[in-house]
């Protein structure tokens, strides 16, 4: 019991840290590459540390599959940016 109470407040210290830093810069870049815009290195380097935190919590989050739907689209905004700066990559 104590596990996955310890597990829960580590994933409620992640998703605050996605709600207070991460995803205002997810949501910047968004609108950004939107734009036509392209990522500067500093935003590469944050879109990989945002991969490599993912990847160090999937275990975790595996365990706990009420917070898959989230993940997935968290995923899925992350994909866009990355879709999006490579089209216009393309583009320039």
């Amino acid at each position: 019991m104590e596990e996955s109470e310890d597990e829960l407040g580590t994933i409620y210290a992640l998703i605050e840290r996605f709600e207070k830093q991460r995803l205002p810069r997810l949501l910047e870049l968004k609108k950004m590459v939107d734009k036509g815009g392209l990522l500067s290195e500093s935003d590469i380097r944050f879109m990989y540390q945002v991969t490599l935190d993912a990847q160090r919590s999937k275990r975790l989050i595996d365990r706990h599959p009420e917070w898959h739907k989230f993940c997935a689209e968290v995923i899925h905004l992350y994909e866009e940016i990355a879709e999006r700066a490579l089209d216009n990559e393309n583009k320039s």
